[in-house]
């Protein structure tokens, strides 16, 4: 007891202190308690901080070329098998208004993202591509990158915001991971050079698993990316169909005749996604919905210069020039800009645009010019703004911290020259928040009066989400 009763007496100056300058509670204490109570306060979180970049925005040069694009997105989650996306004529089918009339010749590019959980009996769900030939000739469909990756494969998973990706081994999705793959030139093994299609006949492009048996968690979904081109008339269309069962009661995939005969008899895979708002809607919830059509475009290529020139003059110091990445109908940024692919077909409860132009590939060039008298160090970054469709304060908007979804994750190309003269190719993975502030990913000096040459190149990955920016900035 003596010696509790010494420790207070050594204690009670700093007690006498904290009590006359409460500013020293702030380094908390651990000490007993006495007829002073000292209560530990816990610190207020600080209110984010919105950070205002300082500069133009201003709309992306080009536009989508007319390549045709077999958009396969909705219903994203499926519990109930069916047809996805037909583009076969109607005539002699069980549910017409499932098929689209539209065929394909020449160069076409194909998207399927769908994702299955908890099934009947944990059954193995497939995604499956079929195509026709409605000819007295043969068809050739040449393959000519191709990419299909499970969830499983290719987990979703926090990262930094910058990481080397020369070897192609960081991914954040079977989306990203898909079309980074193509990005790099990429055909699968598992996909043939090609596919002869005889007259009058059908050949499976994909048929796809997804199995959720065995994962700690019953969910799992398939990303798939491919460039194609078709020697003549081809109708194409995307199923979902759980397995089919042996005699012994194992697992089968579907084959083709039962794809067939699913195309030719089946209805609307489900559950059905969210009705999406009319472009025409003045007010209300804007719902984009999900995709399944056909949309046009699948590459937007750019160079980005000052109006009526071929170079784009660097900022001033401490100043920056953006161009809009993806914008769209609510969330152009002020660019009055929308880069969605149109909609050449589609359902009537899906998108009525392509609006996360997904799987399209952006080729953009930057002829840089320092005029200046005195070298100048030039960041360039792709970012994500608050999500706006004027500007409110006439700045894109940012803020500490950090809004905490991930708006981009997905690996983007640059080619320049670096300060030592050397040309480089680079692969970097992205990962960041929407209004995150971060590092550039090319920074370089350029000497005065002199030029120099950046070019970045992506496929827009699945599950990021638009509005982007590319920012130019002076240091």
């Amino acid at each position: 007891m003596s010696n509790r009763l010494h420790k207070l007496q050594l204690f009670k100056p700093i007690l006498i202190l904290l009590s006359v300058f409460p500013i020293f509670s702030s380094f908390g204490c651990a000490h007993a308690t006495t007829t002073n109570t000292i209560i530990a306060q816990t610190p207020t979180k600080p209110a984010p901080q919105e950070i205002l970049q300082m500069g133009e925005v201003r709309a992306l040069p080009g536009k989508l070329n007319t390549v045709p694009v077999f958009n396969s997105n909705s219903p994203e989650w499926i519990k109930k098998e069916g047809i996805l996306l037909s583009t076969f004529p109607n005539t002699g089918k069980t549910t017409p208004a499932a098929h689209l009339n539209y065929p394909f010749q020449g160069r076409f590019d194909l998207f399927a993202h769908h994702y299955t959980h908890t099934p009947k009996d944990l059954q193995t769900l497939y995604i499956g591509v079929i195509l026709h030939n409605p000819s007295s000739k043969p068809v050739t469909v040449n393959v000519l990158q191709a990419a299909s990756y499970l969830m499983q494969e290719a987990p979703f998973v926090t990262l930094p915001p910058y990481i080397e990706n020369n070897d192609g081994k960081t991914y954040s999705g079977p989306g990203a991971r898909a079309v980074a793959d193509v990005l790099r030139g990429v055909r699968q093994k598992e996909f043939p050079a090609k596919i002869v299609i005889p007259p009058r006949s059908y050949r499976m492009l994909m048929n796809g698993s997804i199995p959720v048996r065995g994962l700690e968690r019953p969910v799992n979904g398939r990303s798939s990316f491919m460039r194609l081109q078709s020697s003549g008339k081809i109708y194409a269309a995307s199923m979902a169909m759980f397995a089919r069962k042996n005699n012994d009661g194992s697992e089968r995939a579907p084959n083709l005749t039962e794809w067939q005969n699913l195309l030719n008899t089946g209805n609307f895979a489900g559950p059905r996604d969210k009705i999406p708002t009319p472009p025409d809607a003045t007010g209300g919830q804007l719902i984009y919905g999900r995709v399944a059509g056909v949309s046009q475009g699948s590459q937007w290529q750019a160079t980005l210069t000052d109006k009526n020139s071929t170079l784009l003059k660097i900022p001033q110091p401490g100043k920056s020039i953006s161009y809009g990445l993806v914008t769209l109908r609510g969330g152009r940024l002020g660019t009055e800009q929308n880069q969605t692919a149109k909609m050449l077909v589609r359902y009537p409860d899906t998108a009525y645009e392509a609006h996360g132009n997904y799987g399209i590939e952006y080729n953009l060039n930057l002829p840089l010019h320092n005029n200046t008298n005195k070298a100048q160090t030039i960041g360039i970054t792709l970012e994500t703004p608050l999500k706006e469709d004027k500007l409110s304060q006439g700045n894109l908007r940012f803020r500490k911290p950090s809004l905490d979804f991930p708006f981009f994750r997905g690996t983007v190309r640059v080619k320049y020259t670096d300060d030592q003269g050397k040309q480089l190719t680079r692969y970097v993975h992205l990962w960041h928040r929407t209004a995150q502030i971060i590092e550039p990913l090319v920074k370089i000096t350029i000497a005065k009066n002199s030029r120099r040459q950046v070019q970045v190149d992506l496929i827009y990955p699945p599950d990021s989400t638009p509005p982007h920016v590319l920012t130019v900035k002076a240091y």
